[in-house]
């Protein structure tokens, strides 16, 4: 029985953080070593022009993730990687399922776009058609599941809906792509536990490439409570709910070991272990991540080579697509 095919990207725009890796990363690798999925990872270069974009820094922020997804763990034997824009009939399904299948009132609903636009972004048609795009990057491998935090969900649901308009007028040409259900933490910012970790605000966030030392200081002013000691109540206290994940996540421990741990220590205490625990967690990756990126020419060929293997399925699903719309 064919494996399922399951599909995530990554936009290169700046340093990852530990919200990424814990959400995003780590999650990869597991799913792609549990041997139920034909696993394709993508560098979402496309996608990273409708954010801060810069083309100074893009060749090297693309490669530098390319680094980073495999001192992760992720295996070019066991994964297809790729970079999105080396697939470019992606595009080509993207402006069908845009005029033919997406309603204006769909896009105008998603919760992202109005929330990024809120915090500042320029609103360019890019950034407004994002879910689209999102939508054919999934559509043209047929994938069947895709792995995809809580503020991806409402785009999975509008894909799914294209999909299934698209076969309703169309004929059965895509599969209705599943979400993988995982435990991977939403991680939020150390100066404000309110909202999600982000590249953009370096003083909430702890990147994957930090030193030992400059981890400890973000740790040490991350954002707790008034309260005595340590206790896990995501309700009534954020803040330190959020560092307890991070601390669970990193050790493996569960939550309540770590509570209990702690119980009559003080708050500088448990930032110091905490500290102790993200450093150790990352030194590894680190080292692994430094050493990949001493060869980026290998590094372009693992992705020049995934792009391969990636653009004969594209091909395929669009020779199929054009046919069923007429296009040819």
């Amino acid at each position: 029985m064919a494996r399922s095919i399951l599909i995530s990207g990554i936009q290169p725009s700046g340093r990852l953080h530990i919200g990424n890796y814990l959400g995003a990363l780590k999650n990869f690798v597991e799913l792609q070593n549990s041997g139920k999925y034909e696993c394709y990872f993508f560098i979402a270069d496309y996608h990273s022009l409708t954010g801060d974009f810069d083309e100074r820094k893009q060749s090297e922020q693309t490669i530098d993730l390319a680094a980073s997804f495999m001192a992760a763990g992720l295996d070019a034997k066991k994964s297809t990687l790729f970079i999105q824009s080396e697939v470019p009939r992606t595009i080509e399904l993207s402006l069908i399922l845009s005029s033919l299948i997406t309603a204006m009132g769909d896009l105008e609903r998603m919760v992202e776009y109005k929330e990024k636009v809120a915090d500042g972004q320029t609103p360019n048609a890019g950034l407004f058609n994002y879910p689209v795009l999102m939508a054919a990057d999934i559509l043209i491998y047929k994938a069947g599941v895709v792995p995809v935090g809580e503020d991806q969900r409402q785009h999975l649901e509008l894909t799914r809906a294209i999909a299934r308009n698209f076969n309703a007028r169309f004929g059965e040409t895509f599969p209705e792509p599943k979400a993988a259900h995982t435990s991977a933490p939403r991680v939020m910012s150390l100066d404000d536990a309110s909202r999600k970790m982000s590249k953009s605000i370096a003083s909430g966030c702890i990147y994957l490439t930090d030193t030992p030392d400059e981890i400890r200081a973000k740790v040490a002013r991350a954002q707790t409570d008034s309260m005595s000691e340590v206790g896990y109540d995501p309700e009534k206290r954020p803040a330190i709910a959020n560092l307890l994940r991070i601390y669970s996540e990193f050790s493996g421990k569960p939550i309540e070991t770590i509570v209990a741990e702690f119980k009559g220590k003080k708050y500088v205490e448990f930032k110091t272990a905490l500290a102790e625990v993200i450093i150790a967690a990352l030194i590894p990756f680190q080292e692994k991540r430094a050493e990949l990126l001493k060869n980026p020419k290998k590094l372009a060929s693992i992705l020049a080579s995934g792009a391969k293997k990636a653009s004969k399925i594209a091909e395929a699903t669009m020779k199929e697509v054009r046919e069923k719309t007429g296009l040819i």
